[in-house]
């Protein structure tokens, strides 16, 4: 009898040391993973491929010990966020992480670094990450573990939320604006991002006033240390592909899928797209809710008066109508229709040559063109090729479509069949 109970013992002794080793170590690629095209966001041992949200280098509160990324609880709201050095579109994330007793972070993504941004999360999605039992607060639906931070809530009946300080397992699904949610093999939250749904969100609640919030189609992620100890390990990423779409901008009825901004007149006539220059005879933008980074667009104009207008790309408008970006030029024979003018400071990029000046038709349909892919930039106004050029700066911007109406007064521009095709 002993004998045959030492060997059951033993059996199962062997048992569990063959599953234990049969499970994956923690930060690292199984073959199967590699081959589907997994990639590790860290790698166990140290802090290769972050850094501070604008900045170089890690200098906040995080380190690594045993095969963990530790935030160290020394954080606050506007400090403590690391981001990757990569950028990522579409993805699958996967992570595990737990947390101290009442604390909170959570995994940002598709963030943007621009000097008018102190954090991150103005300009990207969140993953909460929060001890909802013992947070030392009160709490709404939207701040809690897996939440959509301040617009979609975790669906709090497949939400299996492990202690603290014991290990969670968490994915992010973003497919060309389908975005999961999973906490512990359970999908807790599920929404098309860039709907009509999505933006009366924005627009209504804690994103009211953060103009480019949640519009980038691509960024860094960022973690956060929100002065609580949070452990980070298996950090996985795959990317998925691109999935261009085609856009009709201007349905001829209405502004639907524009925002304006200033106090310059834009308004729908004839199934056509006017702006004309209001009392105030300033500059004004009629800007897309979304975001375009790769495209090819087409668009028909027609200058009434004056015509000093413009057509900007990967632009967003930072303060009133403070707009940062670059504009193909739509202005009066011998203005340069077709160059490159950036707002950032730079001024003129590319200014067309004297011979081209005759290709724009003025009080007549004019058909400009602007393929935007990467880096590159060109034009075409009538089928005539007026700007070819690439840019380091516009190569790693990201932002709307917008038309604009110069200051000054005095000026009417008609547009129709505004067509964008996504690359």
């Amino acid at each position: 009898m002993k004998r045959t109970r030492g060997l059951f013992f033993l059996l199962i002794a062997i048992s569990g040391m063959f599953f234990a080793c049969s499970e994956p170590a923690p930060n690292q690629l199984t073959e199967a993973e590699q081959q589907e095209g997994w990639k590790l966001l860290f790698d166990g041992t140290s802090l290769d491929g972050w850094r501070d949200y604008q900045g170089e280098g890690v200098s906040g509160p995080w380190t690594v010990e045993d095969g963990q990324l530790i935030a160290l609880g020394k954080g606050s709201d506007g400090n403590g966020y690391l981001v990757t050095e990569d950028e990522y579109e579409n993805f699958i994330l996967t992570f595990d992480w737990k947390i101290s007793e009442g604390g909170n972070s959570g995994v940002i993504y598709h963030a943007l670094e621009r000097p008018q941004y102190k954090v991150p999360y103005v300009t990207g999605p969140e993953y909460q990450v929060l001890d909802d039992v013992g947070f030392p607060a009160e709490l709404e639906d939207w701040q809690l573990t897996g939440a959509d931070y301040a617009m979609h809530v975790a669906d709090p009946e497949k939400k299996k939320l492990m202690p603290v300080g014991k290990w969670n397992t968490s994915k992010i699904v973003f497919d060309n604006g389908h975005v999961e949610h999973w906490l512990n093999g359970e999908k807790i939250v599920e929404f098309e991002a860039w709907t009509k749904d999505w933006f009366e969100r924005k627009n209504s609640g804690k994103w009211e006033n953060a103009r480019e919030y949640g519009l980038a189609h691509r960024g860094h992620f960022s973690i956060q240390d929100h002065g609580a100890k949070t452990w980070y390990r298996n950090m996985k990423v795959k990317e998925l592909p691109r999935k261009p779409q085609k856009f009709d901008l201007f349905n001829g009825k209405d502004l639907s899928g524009w925002e304006v901004y200033g106090t310059e007149k834009w308004y729908v006539a004839d199934g056509e797209l006017v702006c004309e220059s209001g009392p105030d005879e300033a500059y004004g933008y009629l800007a897309t809710q979304r975001y375009f980074n790769d495209f090819d667009l087409s668009v028909k104009f027609l200058q009434e008066a004056n015509g000093n207008s413009g057509i900007f790309f990967r632009s967003f408008i930072e303060d009133k109508v403070k707009i940062s970006g670059w504009q193909v030029e739509v202005a009066p024979p011998g203005h340069d229709s077709g160059g490159i003018y950036e707002s950032y400071g730079r001024g003129w990029l590319h200014q067309i040559p004297e011979d081209k000046e005759g290709f724009l038709k003025m009080g007549e349909w004019n058909t400009m063109r602007i393929k935007v892919q990467g880096d590159e930039v060109n034009t075409w106004l009538n089928g005539e090729l007026m700007t070819s050029l690439k840019d380091d700066l516009i190569g790693s911007a990201s932002g709307r479509i917008a038309l604009q109406i110069h200051s000054g007064g005095g000026i009417k521009v008609r547009w129709k069949d505004l067509v964008v095709q996504e690359l």
